[in-house]
């Protein structure tokens, strides 16, 4: 979790529908694609779990097509990634395996051969917010997340080849992270996977490869998938690589209890505390943390072109479920009557707003999933047009969001498929409670009780998308945590304490998500996906 932050739990900015379905399913593709010394020419995808069963209206089918293109997760382009395979020569085709067990619920096997003529079989998992990883390549079991620049080397296992492995990449300047080493037998084919830091120059890589004992390797560049802005011009990191892995520690926050001691101690908002890792984090990558405050700007550009763009014209959903919500709620309110409208009416308007944009594959942020990606944008641009607060408000509200939904992230899971709805819009409440709390004056100890009360108003909420799509009851429920987070920041705020803290209740989700039955994690065969109504309306 060391790389794990900010851009995880607001991000990735990313087309729609499902950040675990479609971005991380992209970033598998990638990842793949990455490991060919040619362009691909024909690639055989096999979706086993969730991914088989809701891949056609969670958009897997373009997002795999999209990463083996090379596109990235904002690209407008996935919607149309078959056909631009089609168009590029690159043959594209799927199997379903809802059957057969697999260790993670949206697993995915490819097999590729590339324009010279060479196969490559992976297995990849998406596990959650848009993170992926690789577990297996040409039969042999690996972890490769993408947090590092990676490299993949064929070679004899004889004695020496390490050695002159490690010291060239030494002479590079090049720092090894990790490294696993798998052989058929002693004397015979050997394969070594290291993780490292930073780049890895052609020249370093041809000389490693001047070995007469290594005849491949493969390199997997590190995750660029909105995790690293462009800081040019943004002045230098506040600390070199080397002060920032010292100082790693004393910010390498394990849960909200960690955290909320650490701002309570430096007099600091749970933001800034949360911050103060990413300013130590952003430094290990040469960055200054003024990337990451550019990043959040980004992230409140997103959320509102996303919020607002379906309330001034009309949008086409993936499934045809949802359309026009919004707009209706927006009217209703405009209306006058007293009912009708305020602040809560206006975070659900928004939140449903950004469904919209999500199922019509339009450009969302996740937060923490795409699933639920309304929930925060919702509740921060109601509270944006009814008050005003300044940059800096905002951008600490933001910052309160993603430690609450870093802690969730690092202790529990914000994938539905592994923990149902209640660790999407749960997690989601939960964040903007907080962040809503702190827009209202509320100290670390209160953002926290207002996100435990609001994810313990969620516990149990099953993932049942109708149709497999992230339209119904998905963006129902997006408008129901936004009212559910101010309800909750205002509680917090007036003194109501949550009983169990938030670690607790974090723990709680953990328990109650692995408890659900298989039918009610993404899978649409239970909950309201299986009501008589949603069932004859299955994806062929």
């Amino acid at each position: 979790m060391r790389s794990f932050g900010l851009r995880d739990v607001l991000g990735p900015i990313m087309v729609g529908p499902s950040s675990s379905h479609t971005a991380g399913a992209l970033r598998i593709a990638q990842m793949v694609r990455e490991l060919l010394d040619a362009p691909p020419a024909e690639v055989r995808f096999t979706l086993y779990g969730s991914f088989a069963r809701t891949y056609r209206g969670h958009g897997t089918d373009r997002a795999l097509a999209a990463g083996m293109l090379g596109l990235h997760t904002d690209d407008l382009r996935i919607r149309d990634s078959l056909q631009i395979a089609r168009d590029r020569g690159l043959a594209v085709s799927f199997e379903a395996d809802p059957t057969s067990r697999v260790s993670h619920p949206n697993t995915v096997d490819v097999w590729v051969r590339d324009a010279n003529g060479d196969e490559l079989t992976a297995r990849g998992e998406s596990i959650g917010g848009g993170a992926a990883r690789l577990t297996m390549i040409d039969g042999l079991s690996v972890q490769i997340t993408g947090e590092y620049n990676a490299l993949i080397l064929y070679e004899r296992d004889v004695p020496g080849v390490l050695g002159h492995i490690a010291g060239t990449l030494g002479e590079g300047g090049v720092n090894i992270g990790s490294v696993w080493m798998y052989r058929s037998r002693r004397g015979g084919e050997a394969f070594n996977v290291l993780e490292v830091d930073g780049p890895v120059s052609r020249e370093v890589r041809e000389a490693i490869l001047a070995s007469p004992d290594i005849s491949r390797m493969r390199f997997v560049p590190a995750d660029g998938l909105g995790r690293a802005p462009d800081a040019e011009g943004l002045g230098e990191p506040s600390m070199g690589p080397g002060e920032a892995e010292r100082l790693l520690p004393t910010v390498a926050f394990e849960d909200a209890s960690q955290l909320l001691s650490h701002a309570e101690a430096h007099g600091l908002t749970l933001g800034q505390a949360f911050m103060a890792r990413e300013e130590v984090c952003e430094a290990m990558h040469g960055r200054p943390v003024a990337a990451a405050e550019r990043y959040l700007d980004r992230v409140l550009d997103v959320m509102r072109e996303s919020a607002y763009g379906p309330l001034e014209g009309g949008v086409r959903t993936m499934g045809g479920l949802i359309g026009g919500e919004s707009r209706a709620l927006s009217g209703l309110a405009s209306g006058g009557d007293a009912l009708a409208g305020g602040v809560d009416a206006r975070a659900a308007t928004l939140a449903m707003a950004v469904l919209e944009t999500n199922a019509s594959m339009g450009r969302i942020v996740a937060a923490p999933t795409a699933g639920s990606s309304g929930v925060v944008p919702g509740v921060l641009l109601a509270i944006d047009e009814a008050v005003r607060p300044g940059r800096e408000e905002m951008r600490d509200a933001l910052a309160c969001a993603a430690a609450v939904g870093f802690v969730v992230s690092r202790n529990a899971t914000v994938a539905g498929a592994e923990g149902g709805c209640q660790a999407e819009v749960g997690t989601a409440s939960a964040m903007a409670a907080a962040a809503a709390a702190r827009l209202m004056g509320a100290g670390p100890r209160a953002c926290l009780d207002a996100a435990a009360i609001a994810l313990g108003n969620l516990l149990g909420l099953a993932c049942d998308p109708v149709r497999g799509l992230v339209e119904e009851p998905c963006q129902k429920r997006n408008a129901a945590a936004a009212a559910n987070a101010l309800a909750c920041a205002r509680m917090a705020l007036a003194g109501v304490r949550s009983v169990a803290p938030f670690d607790e209740v974090v723990q709680a989700a953990r328990r109650v998500g692995a408890s659900l039955p298989m039918e009610l994690r993404e899978t649409a065969l239970g909950g309201i996906a299986a009501c008589p109504s949603c069932r004859g309306c299955a994806l062929g």
